[in-house]
């Protein structure tokens, strides 16, 4: 499978006395070493040593021709060293923001690893005679040899003091698993409300098929249809733009997908070990029964209604009556039905009421209550044989 991710490196801080000193110091340094190859170039041009006199004939050079060849010895020479230095820039602010990341033990691993690099190239160069640039190659391999080693085992290296605090353990940070958003979640758009409360970590993947989907909805010749495509479309433009989050579309490549769009995310979600953000009831127990971890938006929903129990006082306003006679019907902020006992004469007044009995449902939580000025008389049972009767007569 291929994602396009695009990665944006924070600019470095800019140190603009150690760029001026590297400059001047390898431009310096590469106009010496040009003089001195200028210099080297003349003589070989009027010696002339046996094993150049086939390929250097004529007369000897004159004097402005030495000059111009000392001149575009140490231009050229010039000039080179001002790239080497900048290069060399880059590394040493590179080298830098690797130090200041890595912790007190990484740091003191680094250090005991060169000190044992350089003692272990003293020992071996004061016993024989080396040349000086043999000596710095065994020097660096040693270097990096130490360090490698040391870093390897930094994990068992420990400052040991009297007295000295046991060092806690550093906690693992937990991979933050990619989230897949199905269309019914997008198009739903409490997706974008949950994540501007920052419940929501990870980047965000949308596959091609659920954006192709969405397109044919907000095409659709249907207007209910069409608005909610087309409310999809939106959703997902502003998570991008307003809460700038990391909403990616990427098109599953290398994977053998189904023929249905859920078994298709499904499948992703195997393949990615992600996690599918949905609100359909069907595509959460499917996911699940393959192994795929989901987040229910309606289960998070019912998780957060405020719980209620018998006995407690609250007010709120009676919108219409009742199936029951003479009961009102109110509603709660998050959507929780009120049914109250002899409140239909009471319809759009707002009312204190004690909570008598909760009734949990598929469909959520539905709510008895009295009116306070009444009082308790006893438990309000839900009409579970009403309703059962209700539903064979719609069947019917």
């Amino acid at each position: 499978m291929r994602l396009t991710v695009i990665n944006r490196e924070l600019p470095r801080k800019e140190n603009r006395a150690l760029r001026a000193i590297l400059t001047v110091v390898f431009v310096i340094a590469g106009m010496v070493v040009g003089g001195i190859a200028s210099s080297l170039y003349n003589s070989l041009l009027e010696d002339k040593p046996p094993w150049l006199e086939n390929y250097l004939a004529g007369a000897p050079p004159s004097e402005a021709s030495k000059a111009w060849a000392v001149l575009a010895f140490v231009v050229a020479a010039g000039l080179t060293g001002f790239l080497i230095s900048s290069v060399v820039y880059r590394q040493i602010l590179a080298a830098q923001e690797a130090l200041e990341s890595m912790s007190a033990r990484e740091k003191l691993a680094l250090f005991l690893g060169l000190v044992f690099g350089l003692i272990l190239t003293f020992l071996i160069t004061a016993s024989f005679r080396m040349p000086v640039s043999l000596t710095v190659v065994i020097a660096l391999l040693l270097c990096y040899l130490s360090v490698a080693a040391t870093m390897s085992i930094k994990e068992q290296l420990r400052f040991y003091y009297p007295g000295a605090p046991a060092e806690p353990a550093e906690p693992e940070v937990p991979r933050q698993s990619p989230k897949l958003l199905d269309t019914n979640v997008i198009i739903d758009g409490r997706i974008l409300d949950i994540c501007r409360t920052g419940f929501v970590e990870g980047p965000i993947l949308i596959p091609r098929f659920i954006l192709d989907e969405l397109q044919h909805i907000a095409d659709s010749s249907d207007s209910l249809k069409r608005a909610r495509g087309r409310r999809g479309l939106d959703i997902l433009n502003q998570m991008r733009k307003e809460l700038g989050m990391k909403v990616t579309t990427f098109d599953p490549e290398g994977i053998r997908l189904p023929q249905e769009v859920d078994s298709k995310l499904v499948a992703v979600a195997q393949h990615l070990g992600a996690v599918i953000i949905t609100n359909d009831f069907n595509l959460n127990k499917v996911a699940e029964l393959q192994g795929v971890t989901v987040l229910n938006v309606n289960e998070l929903a019912n998780a957060l209604k405020p719980v209620v129990l018998p006995g407690e006082e609250m007010s709120v306003t009676v919108i219409r009556e009742g199936k029951e006679p003479n009961q009102g019907v109110a509603y709660l902020d998050d959507g929780t039905m009120v049914v109250i006992e002899n409140a239909k004469r009471l319809i759009g007044e707002r009312v204190d009421v004690i909570v008598a009995s909760v009734w949990q449902t598929v469909a959520g939580k539905m709510i008895f209550a009295t009116l306070k000025e009444e009082g308790v008389n006893g438990e309000i049972q839900p009409p579970t044989q009403n309703a059962h009767s209700a539903r064979q007569r719609r069947r019917a």
